[in-house]
């Protein structure tokens, strides 16, 4: 069952772990802004400069350290980013920050009374892209980054417990300003002209602008506890977008050519040559067969129940795609 609703008042302190990471210097920066008292604990340094201050350099890998900054803290919310999200490797073991780190933090906020709610991220990669869950245990992982953050999902839903208000949530493909180079991929490849879009296929694929993103995790760290309690839920804007009109916005707001459509197979004979490249050691070609796969797969998932909590969005695509491109510029200007 879960916790006291009569209980429950809005917390004003703010755990967030893997604050100084794209999602969570985002995360950092709104409720901020709406007044709570925030606290970062991450292994690596804030990426905003504004961020220092509030900042707690702690490994989730590291049992004690967890427990120490949530006992100093006294959070009234623990959002839990704290992650390794590359797929780098094929080994399960090499993502502990999503399965031991999970277990850390689960422990540590059973032994701290003043936490009253968890958000856990998990990732929409817990199933292959394209598969769409019959229920949220219904998994089918295709790397170890899925499998590990499975793991973390059966040890929160086993262990997790009622004292404190807990819900699972897997964010699809996050984008927007404080992202790394890795993650800015598509935009850039816009910009230089070099996205090719599958003539005739219409794509669409569900993504979120992170502005949006912060706005639904604000929004559950004050919802009611009976209305997140236990639940699993995408975090992504409330419609898939199809993939060339997007493109083709992302190139007009940089002032870049036209996006071009080229037949499938073409794109496959790219893929082949990218997969080689791959072998031979080049880091993130520009399509491999797996990119490949992952761009023709549409994705969708239900986002009515997340809509029901955290109401309308505050940006709509276009108004992201002017932001974020605004932010990559300003930031080539710094660098």
């Amino acid at each position: 069952m879960p916790p006291d609703v009569s209980t429950y008042v809005s917390p004003r302190t703010v755990l967030v772990t893997g604050g100084s990471g794209f999602i969570g210097t985002n995360l950092v920066v709104h409720l901020a802004a709406a007044g709570h008292t925030v606290v970062n604990a991450d292994i690596a340094t804030p990426r905003h400069p504004g961020h220092a201050e509030g900042w707690r350099a702690v490994d989730v890998g590291d049992r004690e350290a967890i427990h120490q900054v949530i006992d100093d803290v006294q959070p009234g919310v623990v959002v839990h980013l704290a992650a390794r999200t590359d797929l780098g490797s094929d080994d399960v073991a090499d993502y502990g920050a999503n399965t031991t780190g999970v277990e850390h933090l689960v422990d540590a906020v059973k032994a701290t009374p003043s936490v009253q709610r968890v958000l856990f991220s998990s990732t929409q990669l817990v199933c292959e892209p394209g598969y769409v869950p019959r229920h949220d245990t219904d998994y089918r992982p295709i790397n170890a980054y899925g499998r590990s953050k499975v793991i973390g999902e059966e040890y929160v839903r086993r262990h997790a417990g009622d004292d404190a208000a807990w819900v699972l949530l897997r964010p699809t493909s996050i984008w927007g300003p404080w992202w790394g180079d890795v993650y800015s991929t598509f935009f850039r490849t816009v910009r230089r002209g070099r996205y090719l879009h599958p003539q005739g296929l219409h794509i669409a694929k569900a993504f979120g602008f992170v502005g949006n993103t912060v706005h639904q995790l604000a929004s559950l760290v004050d919802a009611p506890p009976e209305a997140i309690h236990g639940r699993t839920l995408y975090l992504s804007d409330y419609e898939p977008y199809p993939i060339l009109e997007w493109a083709q916005e992302i190139a007009a707001a940089f002032g870049a050519r036209h996006v071009r459509e080229v037949p499938i197979g073409v794109l496959r004979v790219l893929a082949l040559g990218g997969d080689a490249a791959a072998r031979l050691g080049v880091a993130h070609p520009p399509i491999t067969s797996y990119r490949l796969k992952n761009m023709v797969t549409p994705t969708a998932f239900d986002m009515a129940p997340l809509e029901a909590i955290c109401g309308a969005l505050p940006f709509t695509r276009s108004a992201g795609t002017a932001a974020t491109v605004e932010w990559m510029r300003a930031e080539e200007q710094r660098s």
